[in-house]
């Protein structure tokens, strides 16, 4: 299957008529327009009589929500275009069918005729938003979005499968040339969303990272059908763990049906309500409300301006949960931004004595959030159009993608937002805050018009990449962000806070007094609290007899063929590989993430990344391989020829900003450097087999039956965590999308570390020296010894400055003694000249 530009842009004549009517209506919109009730009760343009919908008849819809706001222009023009394909209620414009038909399976199957004409519309859509049919439905008015869908990422997932397949031995080597189906990047590069210094810049960055922003993608390969080929390509079976367990959320399909996992399809998996049960609480009738994978309500959810309402309450925005029915994997961002992290344990039970519910399929501790949540920030708030929905090119993962950096709102201690050049925090290089103002923008593109517009005020802020955010306004030296949730939140850049003196004492030190920190690390290498840690990743993959698994690339090109398109899932779809897959973790962590540098060239947090032990089992039950870790590309991740270790320790955005981690939790961490927790002094090698059974006092085992009770991981020397030695060998890989992607080097280190310096102070006290020891006698005696964290940094803070004023001081007496000496010097050397004259 080939899915190429020519495909989105190009749509059927009665698409065009349509969204040309649709246009013209709602231009001619004014104070007088019809209400929502007289839109509906008018008469068709068919002259078929009178208006009820058949499929809001008694017996059928009868009831239903409002896909929109009744006096919204969107809904006003659905029913313009409902009336001109003979239903008033604007039901075909969407899902297409025969609103005249009276039984249910004639309604939901192929439109009239004259609906097609009028509407576009070819069969009976169940899910409108799906991919494969928007074009006929959300496409008709959002021919950006429809038209973008196929190159973006949450339709490739190329960055996902990249970094499957770099951990079975790199099989694309840097370049991301897989995705879920064959697209390419349309010729003209002037058709890129965005503004001339959008489209400007990410040519810059092509040019700069190939592999990131590729040209075309092809189809992933088949999983293994033929196992023969698992003895001499183990490497394959990847395959079939990617099609089922890392391709499910992409928009080509409706995914999992477990709880947490419930949605639609394209544009309906974000912009139609699913809560994590599954069922529907609107007040159609004729909607089962005891069986899960229905809607929430049937109403879209996208901006500000489009209200849902359900079980009497309202809201606006997408919701978080909405995002995180997908982003609870991999880099886990939804969860950590809710402020919880995944946990081995079912505790705390519920009622009944059962274990906590899971939801994604896991269970969960609850954490900080991250303050934008605590603010009531949805991930919309930030997360531009072109972040989600992409700009129409190909980008090999989501650091490619996404175009906001925290600067481009907060500033930096010396420079207000719109006072920092294009592509700070996003150089993609050797960080540099040269360049001329970016300003503000005055105007917004038709494309970001479509929803709820702010006014500028003093103008829109944009983004590192040169777009402007339509809800994010500057207002004298303040921002104000108008959240989709309603809430018009004022916050004061990092330089007024500076100013007005507002900023706490650690603040100050890392912001303004060390700017290193602002020039070569990301702000949330500080201010990301936590961050999920899930070391060592036990992939299991048996290929026995009866041994299978669902193939989700599968479905979604069984969804692009002609009969199987209009379908909203994959009930009862055949596409069945062989093989099982099961995972376990070695342990998981949360706290002080390590430190390395990221795609960008800054500093960073890092957490693993794909971390696979393999086991292969084949179909006779044999073992194929053992926890066995594949090698990277030969000379690669600072290897020689063998290659690197396939476990990647990957640079994140924990999404969990908050309270800042503590100075010591990098200086004084040897997990932090890249060590290990606490540099691996706790944990053993693992390359070797851990035997506990009876044994000498030599550590001989002495029964002949005895097993290992933990068997070796070959080529691991070190734990999990430990991804660079102190002398500067890696060990690891450290990111694999982008060139810069690397471990901190020893001179990056040696300037972080700050471990042993208590000794500094302490080697000393208290009797090393006479007056060190004379002087803790004394405060001794006089109870003055410090007994707090404050005091004990009052003192030390003393100590400082009374040395700096000493030795300042003394070189201040010892200029002036020196300058007084030698005009002295000199007035006593010409006293004896003159005197040697005069005789």
């Amino acid at each position: 299957m080939k899915v190429v530009v020519s495909r989105m842009i190009v749509s059927s004549l009665g698409v065009l008529i349509s969204s040309a009517a649709a246009i013209a209506f709602m231009t001619s919109l004014g104070a007088t327009a019809p209400s929502l009730e007289e839109e509906r009760n008018r008469a068709p343009l068919s002259g078929k009589g009178q208006a009820v919908s058949g499929c809001l008849a008694a017996d059928c819809h009868q009831g239903i929500e409002d896909i929109m706001d009744p006096d919204s222009g969107m809904m006003r023009s659905i029913l313009e275009r409902g009336r001109a394909a003979g239903d008033p209620a604007g039901c075909v414009v969407c899902h297409g069918g025969d609103p005249e038909a009276k039984e249910k399976d004639v309604a939901h199957r192929g439109s009239p005729e004259a609906i097609r004409e009028a509407s576009g519309a070819r069969d009976f859509y169940p899910d409108p938003g799906s991919p494969w049919i928007n074009e006929y439905s959300c496409g008709t008015c959002h021919e950006d979005h429809v038209n973008t869908q196929w190159q973006s990422l949450m339709m490739t997932e190329a960055g996902k499968i990249q970094g499957t397949t770099w951990a079975f031995g790199s099989l694309e080597g840097y370049e991301a040339k897989w995705g879920n189906y064959d697209v390419e990047n349309p010729g003209d590069p002037e058709l890129r969303l965005g503004t001339d210094t959008y489209k400007a810049y990410m040519e810059e960055l092509r040019r700069k990272e190939p592999g990131a922003f590729p040209e075309k993608m092809e189809t992933l390969p088949a999983a293994l059908e033929d196992l023969s080929e698992l003895s001499s390509h183990p490497e394959k079976a990847v395959f079939t763990y990617i099609r089922n367990q890392c391709q499910r959320c992409h928009l080509g399909v409706r995914g999992r049906p477990v709880r947490g996992g419930y949605r639609g399809m394209g544009c309906s998996a974000c912009h139609i309500p699913y809560g994590n049960e599954g069922n529907y609480e609107g007040s159609d009738a004729s909607v089962e409300r005891d069986k899960p994978r229905h809607l929430l309500v049937h109403t879209i959810q996208s901006t500000r301006d489009k209200t849902v309402r359900v079980n009497g309450k309202s809201y606006s925005g997408i919701p978080v949960e909405t995002c995180t029915t997908c982003h609870d994997r991999g880099k886990r961002i939804g969860v950590t931004y809710q402020g919880l992290m995944e946990s081995a344990y079912e505790s705390p039970y519920i009622e009944g004595g059962e274990g906590q519910l899971a939801l994604h399929t896991k269970h969960y501790i609850a954490m900080q959030e991250d303050i934008h949540y605590r603010k009531g920030m949805l991930c919309i708030d930030c997360h531009t159009s072109i972040d989600v929905h992409g700009d129409g090119f190909l980008t090999g993962s989501n650091l490619a993608q996404v175009q906001i950096e925290c600067a481009d709102c907060h500033g930096t201690a010396d420079a207000y937002p719109w006072e920092l050049p294009i592509g700070f925090q996003d150089e993609f290089g050797p960080p540099s805050g040269e360049g001329d103002p970016r300003g503000v923008a005055r105007e917004l593109e038709p494309r970001l018009t479509l929803g709820k517009v702010y006014p500028p005020e003093d103008g829109y802020l944009l983004t590192a990449r040169g777009n402007p955010f339509p809800e994010v306004v500057r207002r004298g030296e303040k921002v104000v962000v108008h959240t989709a949730g309603g809430a018009d939140i004022e916050l004061k850049p990092l330089k007024l806070l500076a100013r007005e003196a507002e900023m706490e004492t650690a603040a100050k030190v890392a912001m303004v007094e060390v700017d290193r920190h602002i020039d070569s690390m990301e702000c949330y290498s500080c201010h990301a609290g936590w961050a999920p840690q899930c070391y060592g990743c036990h992939v299991k993959i048996d290929y026995s007899e009866g041994k299978e698994c669902f193939d989700w690339v599968a479905a979604g090109h069984r969804h692009g063929l002609a009969e199987h398109s209009v379908e909203a899932g994959e009930s009862g779809y055949d596409t069945i590989i062989p093989g099982r897959i099961d995972e376990q973790r070695s342990y998981m962590r949360f706290e002080d993430p390590p430190l390395g540098i990221n795609g960008e060239g800054r500093v960073s947090p890092l957490a693993p990344g794909c971390q696979p032990s393999v086991t292969i089992i084949g179909p006779g039950g044999e073992t194929v391989l053992l926890n066995h870790i594949f090698r990277t590309l030969p000379g690669s991740e600072g290897s020689g020829p063998e290659g690197q270790l396939g476990i990647d320790m990957s640079p994140t955005n924990p999404h969990t900003s908050g309270q800042a981690r503590s100075c010591e939790s990098c200086h004084l961490s040897a997990k932090a450097l890249g060590y290990g927790i606490e540099g691996g002094r706790f944990t053993r090698g693992l390359d070797s087999p851990v035997y506990i059974d009876l044994m000498t006092a030599e550590g001989e085992v002495i029964p002949e039956s005895a097993r290992p009770q933990i068997e070796p991981i070959a080529g691991l020397e070190a734990d999990w965590s430990r991804f660079v030695t102190e002398d500067g060998r890696q060990l690891q890989t450290v990111g694999h999308h982008f060139s810069l992607s690397r471990p901190l080097d020893n001179d990056e280190r040696a300037r972080i570390d700050r471990a042993g310096v208590c000794l500094s102070c302490h080697s000393e006290i208290p009797r090393e020296s006479l007056a060190v020891s004379l002087l803790h006698h004394v405060a001794e005696a006089a109870d003055l010894l410090p007994k707090s964290a404050a005091e004990h940094e009052s003192l030390v803070r003393k100590i400082l400055l009374l040395s700096a004023w000493t030795q300042a001081g003394g070189g201040i007496v010892f200029g002036a003694a020196l300058a007084v000496g030698l005009v002295w010097f000199y007035r006593r050397m010409r006293k004896r000249r003159q005197a040697a004259k005069a005789c």
